[in-house]
């Protein structure tokens, strides 16, 4: 289960409300992520870690709170400044990261959201519990989320080579945040990253041109350049190079068991859209010091378990970002007015958050039950239904928070509202761990090849036959697709069995108002391609609003 947190070190001083101002709804701070959120209750419940809900509550209070608000802000706002050299002209290769970050990254290790599960028995709810806080805090800000998920997914990684799963799940699995480059061995937490992208290659892994080559001592030396590597200030990287018999998982440590630092060498931080508040550096290894992790030419395959646990995160980050924008859009309807009437009691608009709650409810559903299926290590069905629902739920969040945004008018389109930072980090989960076209087409290879992953798939989505007719016709369509298999298809395939898992899930699960709303809208003969606000008219939307608003 997930593990009392320890306190933090960082703080803020405490931000005060104001008011005299109106027509506006008051700030959203102190807010309770958990309570308006009876889907992630239900689920967590559901799922085993029922247990887990006092600890998750507590959590929720730290995520609402105006403190942690302001961390999210800040940590956006100052983004990491790379410093190569110290004053003497001595490499360094360190990232300076505001205290904000600091305060967000000792909270995440401090409530065990990173690697702690792995020691918990199969069947026990950990995975679930950690599934939910990770959620929660994906809600407060996404950036720092990327180490605490790297850190989770090098766990069965690591468990390739028994002696270094030995020597570093100790550190990894440690509730201890401990900043500052130190020998993996000495310090009391630590934190992995991946790196992987090369500039000629992108997901093309087997086009790796980054170089390994065997020393005496059994220890790997690699040499080449990364393009992208977020996190760089991690104690260990599972790195992919090209040794003599073929691409090799190099596990390598930022500073050596000697105290010296690695030949690993920070050329820049990227500017990028969005997760500001993370660095993500170009590096380039001059001789760098690993072991390997596997067979040597069996490199992909060891990382792809790393990569595999990462999507999972990408499926609940996006989740979470998903939710956090519906709050903010049912909180600001709740006390806005325009033209003489409340927003939150004008149909259309009633309309359009119900339909942005009707997708936080079946990504969110989807999410604890894949996290349910790693606790329960149903392997079969986690290989076909992880990488559909990665493409899918990823792909819905920046369509979510646009229309969120949309809810505030133009103050949602103002810094100050923090919808912006919330629409620059939607699009990051589609593309990190595989992008759209390489989800589909993971989706059509685990089809093809491990038919095992199909059956299990379609047994859970056919727990709901006969619940609906348009749900039955849609799982029709989706056996259809299954035996055409063709590779321009592979997206709509990926789509539909997304879409049919979801609706399996509400259909079984949800309230009748949520299930039947979800089913007569996302099962059309059209699709689900279309705008928000557009339910049928059956839906009960003031209900469905009413379910999901923030109460302060």
């Amino acid at each position: 289960m997930l593990p009392t947190a320890r306190a933090c070190a960082y703080t803020l001083p405490h931000v005060a409300e104001t008011g005299g101002v109106g027509n506006q709804p008051p700030p959203l701070s102190g807010f309770d992520p958990l309570a308006c959120d009876p889907a992630l209750a239900d689920a967590v419940h559901r799922e085993g870690a029922g247990d887990a809900l006092p600890t998750l509550a507590s959590l929720a209070e730290v995520v609402g709170s105006a403190e942690a608000r302001a961390h999210a802000r800040l940590a956006d706002t100052h983004p990491p400044v790379l410093r190569t050299h110290d004053r003497y002209g001595r490499r360094v290769d360190d990232v300076e990261l505001h205290p904000s970050w600091h305060w967000l990254m000792d909270t995440s290790v401090g409530w065990g959201l990173h690697a702690t599960p792995w020691v918990a028995p199969a069947g026990s709810g950990a995975h679930v519990a950690r599934a939910a806080g990770f959620y929660l805090m994906n809600q407060l800000e996404n950036g720092h989320c990327c180490p605490i998920s790297m850190t989770y997914a090098a766990v069965p990684a690591l468990r390739h080579d028994a002696e270094l799963a030995e020597r570093f799940e100790p550190g990894l699995r440690a509730q201890h945040y401990d900043p500052g480059p130190g020998t993996p061995d000495g310090k009391a937490g630590l934190l992995a990253g991946m790196s992987m992208t090369e500039v000629q290659g992108g997901s093309d892994l087997p086009a790796v041109a980054t170089r390994a080559e065997r020393a005496a001592d059994g220890t790997y030396r690699v040499t080449g350049r990364k393009w992208f590597t977020s996190a760089p200030c991690s104690d260990l990287f599972l790195t992919l190079a090209l040794a003599p018999d073929g691409p090799t998982c190099i596990v390598m440590p930022r500073v050596l068991p000697d105290g010296n630092r690695n030949g690993m060498h920070l050329l820049r931080l990227k500017d990028k859209l969005g997760n500001r508040a993370n660095a993500s550096a170009e590096v380039e290894y001059t001789g760098a010091v690993g072991w390997r992790l596997g067979e040597e030419g069996r490199g992909i395959a060891t990382v792809l378990t790393m990569v595999t646990m990462t999507r999972l995160d990408c499926v609940l980050g996006s989740a979470g970002l998903i939710r956090i924008a519906l709050s903010e859009a049912a909180h600001h309807v709740a006390y806005r007015s325009a033209f003489g009437a409340r927003l939150a009691d004008a149909p259309l608009m009633q309309a359009v958050v119900a339909d942005l709650a009707l997708e936080s409810e079946a990504a969110t559903a989807l999410g604890l039950r894949l996290a349910g299926a790693v606790d329960r290590e149903e392997r079969e069905l986690l290989r076909l239904a992880l990488p559909a629902a990665k493409y899918l739920v990823c792909k819905r969040a920046p369509t979510v928070v646009a229309e969120a945004l949309e809810c505030l008018g133009g103050d949602g389109y103002v810094e100050d509202s923090g919808l912006p930072r919330l629409y620059r980090e939607a699009p990051l989960n589609s593309i990190q761990a595989g992008s759209g076209n390489v989800t589909a087409l993971d989706v059509l290879r685990a089809i093809t090849r491990e038919p095992g992953s199909a059956e299990a798939v379609l047994a859970e989505i056919d727990e709901a036959a006969g619940m609906d007719a348009w749900f039955d016709r849609g799982v029709q369509e989706l056996r259809t697709e299954l035996r055409g298999r063709e590779e321009r298809r592979a997206r709509r395939l990926a789509e539909m069995l997304a879409l049919c898992l979801q609706g399996s899930l509400l259909l079984r699960y949800a309230p009748d108002d949520v299930a039947s709303a979800f089913v007569s809208s996302r099962f059309l003969p059209d699709g689900p391609w279309r705008t928000a606000g557009t339910l049928p008219a059956e839906a009960h939307t003031e209900t469905l609003l009413e379910r999901v608003t923030p109460v302060r």
